[in-house]
């Protein structure tokens, strides 16, 4: 299922190749997320031009609406939302970090308010593991239960308790026909529970895993942390998937660390803003300075929106609320997140990463500010 093609020698970097039922995934490589079954402003035919070779779903999501009633008499979700390639779905876990005031967590696993309309909803591991085998994702993930990152010790040790036990039932679960399962390991930036959590689900011998309970709300460099204790634990002959993650800058140096593959809803969520990242960080593309700047979002990026659009008309667009305007920006987003980590795969395979990823992050600045301000001294 997963092949491992090279390794670079002054870092943790990999490049394989994952294959699934429906379709064959180079790594590293960046997951757009569908939570309700489509990537916000993007259709198919736009993922599938910028290069996406799989897309992510979320299994609380779908199962409130449109329901699995619906899915089911489409077929699955694969045919619901016309998306040809791989799928990987989302448990349901991470709700149970973002959704903490409206669910109450029991030994079997968390009951839900919907945050619709208030009715009841139960998951646990067999309830996600159904849902998912309804969906027919190529990748289902186990129920895990993610804490925020600054909790006690004693909740800490608890959730990563649950993680396991949690996962040994989702493991026992019937599948999809050539559904996957990947093992999430929990653990904070707590060293000694991210082994023990890593080497129990090793134990289960799932078919990959995840490095869960990051980006939510801790530090960068906790976030890093994170990965850095769990990685040394996961069998190199498998996938590694770091969840919700995270800025192109952050996804390089990631790489670096050992991981194969990310998601992350910033694209499109800052589209909507009017803010673009580029290779050297972010700026706004409704900011003043762009009023008469005839430029694209970025110099040399080849997206469509950059292809055929201004900064100068993307702002219009935006300040007068058209959509197309963050659909653009959107488009934009995606296809760079994609380009980085298709020129990651082709800076491993040359044996250039080292300087690749030295270049990168020394051009990259985090704060919206300072390029702002680099963008106004033009």
């Amino acid at each position: 299922m997963f092949e491992l093609f090279k390794t670079d020698p002054h870092s943790r970097a990999r490049l394989g190749r994952l294959t699934t039922t429906r379709g064959i995934i180079d790594t590293p490589t960046f997951m757009p997320v569908g939570t309700q079954g489509s990537v916000k402003a993007l259709d198919p035919r736009e993922l599938l031009e910028m290069g996406t070779q799989i897309i992510l779903g979320n299994t609380y999501h779908l199962h409130i609406r449109p329901g699995l009633e619906i899915i089911s008499a489409a077929g699955d979700l694969h045919r619901f939302i016309n998306w040809p390639g791989p799928i990987l779905t989302d448990s349901g876990g991470f709700q149970v970090f973002s959704l903490a005031k409206i669910r109450k967590i029991k030994p079997h696993g968390v009951e839900f308010r919907s945050h619709l309309d208030g009715s009841l909803l139960f998951l646990g591991p067999k309830e996600a593991m159904h849902i998912q085998r309804v969906l027919a994702s190529d990748i289902a993930m186990v129920f895990d239960d993610c804490p925020p990152h600054d909790s006690a010790s004693r909740e800490m040790h608890a959730a990563v308790e649950r993680t396991i036990r949690w996962a040994r039932e989702c493991r026992e679960q019937p599948r999809a026909p050539g559904q996957m399962v990947f093992g999430i390991v929990q653990g904070g930036s707590n060293a000694a529970l991210r082994e023990e959590c890593a080497r129990q689900l090793v134990a289960m011998e799932f078919d990959g895993y995840a490095i869960g309970g990051v980006s939510v709300g801790e530090p960068e460099h906790e976030m890093m942390k994170a990965v850095e204790y769990t990685e040394p634990f996961l069998p190199a002959n498998q996938a590694r998937y770091a969840m919700g993650l995270g800025t192109p800058a952050q996804m390089v140096e990631l790489v670096a660390r050992g991981v194969d593959l990310f998601d992350c809803v910033l694209p499109t969520r800052v589209a909507r803003n009017g803010t673009a990242f580029t290779r050297q960080g972010t700026i706004s593309v409704k900011a003043g300075f762009n009023k008469s700047d005839f430029r694209p979002i970025e110099e040399g990026c080849e997206c469509y929106a950059c292809r055929h659009f201004t900064r100068a008309y993307l702002r219009h667009l935006l300040n007068v609320g058209e959509i197309l305007g963050l659909r653009m920006v959107s488009v934009h987003n995606s296809h760079l997140f994609l380009k980085v980590m298709a020129d990651v795969r082709a800076a491993l395979a040359a044996g250039t990463f080292a300087e690749f990823r030295r270049n990168f992050v020394a051009n990259y600045v985090p704060s919206r500010k300072v390029l702002l301000a680099r963008e106004e001294s033009r």
